[in-house]
């Protein structure tokens, strides 16, 4: 692999993983919002929600100005724009500031996924797409698992907005390298805007949006709610959730890279051999929500998490490069900034559902409840891969 591959990988990366930990800041957080803003388990969903919610209104609007702009100065503003949203997050006075606050940061999330996964897609050569998606996605985990340990670790030594501050540094830092050192294929005015009527008639495409909505919500409810159950249920401390937290995520990296090496290495039809990859992860994560259900001890909490963050928050790389095998490389922003919305929509809706289960019949509900929605999820993966997509020249060929 050439210097131009690295190049391009390194760069987006380590722009993925500065934005992660200002996003992600949020999730590790949620213990200090209650004790804050003095705030009931369904009321902190609210502030996932938020969080969320922002980034869903903006993603599919983001993503057409990706196609449309560029990915370079699109990354570069939506990075800025983190780094504030941290810093707004931080120094939010009262709950109903903290909401906007987590609305206005979300918004700058959306440049996230449509933008990284543009660069790739657009300056890897086919062939080696998957590894370098899975390599880039690592950086979604990598940096809500430094996010993880950087709030709740300094929350104890400092205060809890510390670890805020210094992801907002870092993101203006990351904004500034990525400005000058990336020069990406995908700049420039002469793009279309995304054709999202003919997304939506895509079958296979359209199927496996509405799969990404369960996954969403398993993916952002789990990571949201690790620290809060690893405290009030497994009776562990606040650090020791941010370590459950981070090697949640620290698997979920391990899981991309494996799972976008498989999805290279393996035989067969892309279409067929990605989608079912992607539905393995799904069935085992419904089995290990259940497990983690019936945890009880810190030691048991934690292996049954880091299983789950391989499965589960490991499975979005092998997502985006099973749609890649659906649509053309023109419609990738679009169709991946839709992927995502879906996949955010879940948060939105999830996190109150579980917070309110957890509040009325106890946690183990509430991880039943993800449970089968995954499950949901497979039987509707089950289905698209069986559907012929209506493109002959995939984004994702071999």
């Amino acid at each position: 692999m050439d210097r131009s591959y690295w190049r391009t990988v390194s760069l987006v990366s380590l722009w993925q993983v500065s934005a992660s930990i200002c996003y992600y800041a949020v999730f590790a957080a949620t213990p200090f919002f209650r004790d804050e803003f003095g705030l009931s388990r369904f009321s902190v969903g609210f502030v996932v929600t938020a969080l969320t919610l922002g980034y869903a209104l903006c993603l599919l609007p983001v993503g057409a100005l990706i196609d449309r702009f560029g990915e370079k100065r699109s990354l570069t503003l939506g990075l800025i724009g983190l780094a504030s949203g941290a810093l707004l997050v931080a120094g939010a006075p009262t709950f109903a500031l903290l909401l906007a606050a987590a609305f206005f940061l979300g918004s700058m999330y959306a440049s996230a996924i449509p933008g990284t996964n543009k660069a790739i897609y657009d300056g890897i050569e086919a062939g080696r797409q998957n590894f370098a998606l899975g390599i880039k996605q690592v950086g979604v985990t990598a940096g809500s698992g430094i996010s993880s340990l950087l709030v709740t670790g300094l929350a104890g030594i400092l205060f809890w907005q510390a670890g805020f501050l210094i992801a907002a540094g870092f993101g203006i830092l990351v904004a500034i390298v990525f400005a000058i050192f990336y020069s990406g294929v995908g700049d420039g005015g002469t793009a279309e805007y995304p054709d999202f009527r003919a997304l939506s008639e895509n079958r296979p495409y359209r199927v496996l949006v509405l799969a990404g909505f369960f996954l969403g919500a398993a993916f952002f409810t789990t990571t949201g709610y690790t620290v809060l159950y690893v405290e009030e249920s497994i009776g562990a401390s606040v650090a020791f959730g941010g370590v459950v937290l981070a090697l949640v995520q620290l698997f979920g990296s391990i899981g991309r890279i494996v799972t976008g090496w498989l999805s290279d290495a393996l035989p067969g039809d892309p279409q067929v051999r990605i989608g079912s990859i992607l539905i393995v992860q799904a069935f085992v994560g419904a089995v290990l929500f259940v497990i983690v259900a019936a945890t009880d001890t810190p030691v048991n909490a934690a292996i049954a998490f880091s299983v789950l963050g391989f499965f589960i928050l490991g499975n979005t790389g092998v997502y985006y490069s099973y749609m890649a095998t659906l649509v053309t490389s023109e419609e990738m922003g679009g169709a991946t900034a839709g992927g995502q919305l879906s996949l955010v929509l879940g948060s939105v809706v999830a996190p109150p559902a579980f917070g309110f289960l957890a509040d009325t019949v106890g946690y183990q509900g509430s991880w039943l409840l993800l449970a089968g929605g995954t499950l949901v999820a497979v039987s509707l993966l089950l289905y698209a891969i069986r559907l012929e997509p209506p493109t002959d020249e995939p984004a994702m060929q071999e």
